[in-house]
C-alpha cells in the first residue's frame, strides 16, 4: 500500500515550558498522532484541551500559588494546526507524570 505521508516536525511545536531538553515529543505515523508535552507545573484542573476546526487549542492556567521562591502563577496559551489525516472524533488526552499526552487514530486509508 502507497501513501503520502506528511511529517509533523516537533520544532513547530514551540512549547513554552521545554526548555533545552526537548520534552515536547511528536509521534506522527500511518496508524496514530501523539505529542507529549510537559504539563508538570499543572494539575489536571488547570489544563483544558480542545479542538476547534483542524487545530488543537491548548490552555494552562492556575491562579497565584506559593512556590519555594514566593507566589507565582502561570498561563499558557497555543493553537496547533493537526494533520490532516487525524481523525478528529478520536483525539483524546491524559497527564501522566508530569506529561500531557495528547493522541489521536488516523482516518481509514483510501484504496487507490
Amino acid at each position: 500500500m502507497n501513501t503520502m505521508h506528511i511529517p509533523v516536525d516537533e520544532s513547530l511545536w514551540d512549547w513554552p515550558l521545554q526548555g533545552s531538553d526537548g520534552v515536547v515529543k511528536v509521534h506522527n505515523d500511518d496508524d496514530h498522532f501523539e505529542v507529549d508535552l510537559d504539563a508538570s507545573y499543572f494539575t489536571p484542573q488547570d489544563i483544558q484541551v480542545k479542538v476547534i476546526g483542524h487545530n488543537l487549542d491548548i490552555h494552562f492556567e492556575h491562579e497565584h500559588k506559593q512556590d519555594k521562591l514566593g507566589d507565582v502563577s502561570r498561563s499558557i496559551s497555543r493553537s496547533y494546526k493537526l494533520p490532516d489525516d487525524v481523525d478528529l472524533s478520536s483525539i483524546k488526552s491524559s497527564l501522566n507524570k508530569g506529561t500531557l499526552i495528547i493522541t489521536a487514530a488516523k482516518k481509514p486509508q483510501k484504496k487507490l
